[in-house]
């Protein structure tokens, strides 16, 4: 079925929700992982993969940047997501007699000031919208759960806390994956371009692929480095830059990155999430 829209977690995790909102005509299929999520993608269960990539306040999200590479798979979209947690519990639960509270480190992170303010423990768990599920299944009124409030709705539980995080910034960046490239136009507007790439192995070879970029005023937004088969000499890196690769500056840096790389490869051209503008 390509109907579908995987992500991972469960019914109700923030990346169910970013899939809705981005394409509310598609099924949600939710994954345990997010390799899961991917090969859904690669073998056609699903038309499109959302995955978290980085947060405003906790960072880039672990191990997915490492997976992009992998994956075969092309960055058709991006989506900035609002997130605004939940702090949950069951029908008969009271704020005050809270003493843990479950959900995804991610979550935790970003709540941790007002977690620490109410003395319970974090709990970790897979996803924000499983700590939902388990709350309920625990039965015990002393837990809680931080997820969104469609989580606290599937499991029928009450919001003890609303929209909750240490600041009021806090916002999630997903990426949309899809099996095939489709790019979208210079006419389409302000445009992202996600790429890999590889330098050769000499001196200053970094600096150099990258000059192109500032000489000629294209704005390099990302830049993740891997370590490939063990070899701490040999290094892949992940990019991305506002602009379209038609545009004359763009073309000229990719053209000088290409020639101090020994090998550069598009992962995606697609539009800047009009969030971009806020």
């Amino acid at each position: 079925m390509t109907d579908r829209i995987s992500f991972q977690g469960e019914l109700g995790a923030n990346s169910h929700i970013a899939a809705r909102t981005a394409h509310p005509d598609l099924e949600p299929l939710p994954c345990a992982s997010f390799e899961d999520a991917f090969a859904a993608v690669s073998e056609r269960q699903a038309k499109y993969a959302m995955i978290p990539v980085e947060n405003s306040l906790a960072g880039r999200v672990a191990d997915v940047h490492h997976l992009i590479p992998e994956s075969g798979l092309f960055i058709v979209g991006e989506r900035f997501e609002p997130i605004r947690h939940q702090l949950l519990g069951l029908p008969d639960a009271t704020l005050q007699g809270l003493t843990h509270v479950r959900s995804h480190p991610q979550a935790l992170g970003q709540c941790r000031h007002l977690l620490r303010g109410l003395g319970v423990t974090p709990v970790k768990t897979a996803d924000t919208a499983g700590a939902a599920r388990e709350i309920v299944e625990l039965g015990d009124a002393r837990v809680g759960a931080l997820a969104s409030s469609l989580a606290g709705e599937i499991h029928g539980l009450k919001v003890l806390k609303p929209d909750i995080a240490d600041a009021a910034h806090n916002t999630t960046r997903f990426l949309v994956f899809a099996r095939e490239a489709d790019d979208a136009a210079i006419e389409d507007g302000p445009c992202m371009t996600s790429f890999v790439f590889r330098v050769r192995n000499v001196p200053a070879a970094l600096y150099k692929a990258l000059g192109g970029f500032a000489t000629n005023g294209v704005n390099m937004t990302k830049l993740e480095s891997y370590i490939e088969g063990g070899a701490f000499h040999a290094a892949q890196f992940f990019a991305e830059i506002e602009g379209h690769p038609e545009e004359r500056s763009v073309k000229l840096a990719l053209e000088e990155l290409a020639f101090f790389s020994a090998s550069v490869k598009v992962l995606g051209i697609y539009r800047a999430d009009p969030f971009r503008r806020t």
